[in-house]
């Protein structure tokens, strides 16, 4: 980071490098944006394609994918919440607060270091469907423009996680409160199934669900299907989310570190 940059983004970059060595120490940590992707997407498709989809297994993996995508990056958020929170029972904050650094640097740090991990994700996700026989119907840009969207969505709905692991006072209730609020997110979605299938009042969550339009939005990019309109929304969401959240993070931040 050159020395014009704002001290914030030298500061935040400085720990994100710190959060990235950290993990890679310990690899393990990846194992929600890796092995637990590929789990799911070989149980669903191999479990449920065939009576989902009629029998055309392959048919099904074409329209989960892209689901799964955004599910696997909603879930993977909840690692950074626990991991903040670790670090500020074990004292890690303390340290930071006696650094003559900005205060927001901590938490803008390591969202930026989870890039790596929803890149982990959408990798791994592509490179394994591929072989089980998926294939990117829209080419090689529409694709690269996927993972964007989705890594871009993933450091928003982050903030999230974030706020929750600065409110909560332990790392395993983290993770409850956040999967209390990403398995009905996600599965309340037209991730697995399509929307006509749900029963109305399901339909109606759907449809206000906001990782609907990212489902629709990648869908679209990578198997074909209407874009501009889920595009819009996602981006309108991602928006939404870091106008609430990220003021609410640094509060609870404040308050607790």
């Amino acid at each position: 980071m050159t020395t014009w940059a704002p001290p914030i983004a030298r500061h935040s970059a400085a720990l994100a490098k710190r959060s990235l060595i950290k993990t890679l120490r310990t690899p393990e940590a990846l194992i929600d944006v890796t092995i637990q992707p590929v789990i799911f997407l070989l149980l669903f498709t191999y479990l449920f394609g065939g009576a989902i989809a009629g029998g055309d297994r392959h048919v099904y993996l074409q329209f989960l994918l892209p689901g799964m995508l955004a599910q696997s990056l909603a879930m993977g958020g909840v690692a950074l919440g626990q991991n903040l929170n670790a670090d500020i029972e074990k004292g890690v904050f303390d340290r930071f607060r006696s650094l003559p650094i900005s205060r927001a640097a901590p938490l803008v740090g390591a969202v930026l270091a989870d890039v790596v991990r929803y890149l982990s994700v959408c990798l791994v996700m592509l490179l394994f469907g591929s072989i089980m026989g998926f294939r990117v119907e829209t080419g090689f840009w529409p694709a690269v423009a996927a993972v964007a969207l989705s890594i871009g969505f993933g450091l928003c709905f982050c903030w999230i996680s974030v706020w929750v692991g600065m409110m909560v006072r332990t790392s395993g209730a983290v993770q409850g409160v956040m999967f209390l609020l990403v398995l009905p997110l996600t599965f309340g979605s037209p991730v697995f199934v399509a929307t006509e299938t749900l029963p109305g009042w399901l339909q109606a969550f759907v449809a206000v669900n906001p990782i609907t339009p990212l489902v629709k939005a990648i869908r679209g990019l990578l198997t074909g299907g209407p874009v501009a309109g889920p595009l819009t929304t996602t981006l309108m969401v991602m928006a939404g989310l870091l106008v609430i959240f990220v003021p609410l993070a640094l509060r609870a931040y404040s308050r607790r570190a």
